[in-house]
């Protein structure tokens, strides 16, 4: 038998120790939560992006009472990044969730659904994308979405 050990670093930071940048997106991922349209669970997750042209786009959870129609925040985000800025890479992507009147104070990551898709816009422009998670206790930081889905699959599978 042979044995792999994953491991993953995760940066955790009080939010006043974030970069300037950081928390611009942290805020826009919080405000995304209140528009969000989750009438069934209650659980409002906002998401906002930071494209390399500077532009930050935001979204948020759409639910649907066919529960599989709905669509997660982070993958509403960055389709729509991805339409409208088709050229620009996605640098940062912030998510938070707002749940029962306050802000998570469990940290939120992306399901392996939304893992997927981001680690697609990581592939398609060759180039890391930082994820933030926060919580009103703290901010996870880790430098790639494949640092949050080991043993991924990509395109060079299907070669």
């Amino acid at each position: 038998m042979k044995e792999i050990n994953l491991t993953t670093k995760i940066r955790v930071y009080p939010l006043a120790e974030c970069t300037e940048t950081e928390k611009k997106l942290i805020e826009a991922a919080k405000n995304a939560t209140f528009n969000a349209y989750a009438p069934y669970s209650g659980f409002k997750v906002g998401a906002a992006v930071l494209l390399d042209n500077g532009e930050i786009i935001v979204g948020n959870n759409q639910e649907n009472a066919a529960y599989p129609s709905g669509l997660c925040a982070e993958r509403t985000v960055v389709f729509f990044a991805n339409a409208n800025f088709p050229n620009e890479k996605v640098e940062m992507i912030a998510i938070a969730a707002y749940y029962n009147g306050a802000f998570t104070k469990e940290v939120v990551g992306p399901c392996g659904a939304c893992r997927q898709v981001l680690l697609e816009v990581e592939n398609r422009f060759r180039s890391p994308m930082k994820v933030l998670m926060y919580s009103d206790e703290a901010v996870y930081i880790v430098d790639s979405i494949k640092d949050l889905l080991p043993l991924s699959f990509g395109e060079e599978m299907l070669k």
